[in-house]
């Protein structure tokens, strides 16, 4: 599936996307903000986290100028329990821009649209502007603080969590997305 939204075009990951994948988020400034990614990143983390790809997560891609860039990565995986996580990134020039808000809205549509309805997400305390983002869709904090693994850091980090129900209206501010098979 892909997703148009006003400035972003997001598709699955493929095998070639793997050298522009590892230069992407090979910014130690992102990979600390991930629990799952190596620091360094490498072409080998990119091969093996694209072999791994599901329905509901995309690479995104900037329409600029006439050109089109990997900009970052945004997906929803399962999480046990009929519950789904939210996880994204986006290369330290994206920043700012309200990329990060404007994918996620399009995931959240892929992911309503698929049947999900309960979609859980956090972030470390440290990044409260990835806090910022999960408010913007409509997440509410759950009060909880827990420490999650950071492959990148290799420890444990303070996590805030949120959660976000589908039936509600709340990731729907904005233009809606449209979904392409």
């Amino acid at each position: 599936m892909f997703v148009r939204t006003q400035r972003l075009t997001l598709r699955p990951g493929w095998p070639e996307d793997a050298p522009a994948l590892a230069r992407a988020i090979d910014h130690e400034a992102v990979v600390r903000n991930l629990s799952r990614a190596p620091w360094p990143y490498s072409i080998e983390a990119a091969e093996t986290f694209l072999a791994h790809w599901t329905d509901t997560r995309f690479l995104v891609f900037e329409h600029q100028a006439g050109a089109v860039a990997l900009i970052g990565c945004v997906g929803i995986d399962p999480a046990g329990n009929e519950t789904h996580e939210l996880g994204y990134w986006f290369t330290p020039g994206a920043w700012g821009k309200g990329y990060a808000t404007e994918a996620a809205r399009g995931v959240l549509a892929a992911a309503r649209a698929a049947g999900i309805r309960r979609v859980t997400s956090g972030h470390f305390v440290d990044n409260p502007a990835s806090g910022r983002v999960l408010r913007k869709l409509g997440f509410r904090p759950t009060g909880r603080v827990e420490p999650m693994w950071s492959k990148g850091r290799n420890g444990e980090v303070a996590c805030a969590r949120f959660e976000l129900e589908l039936e509600a209206e709340d990731c729907r501010q904005g233009p809606e997305p449209r979904l392409a098979a």
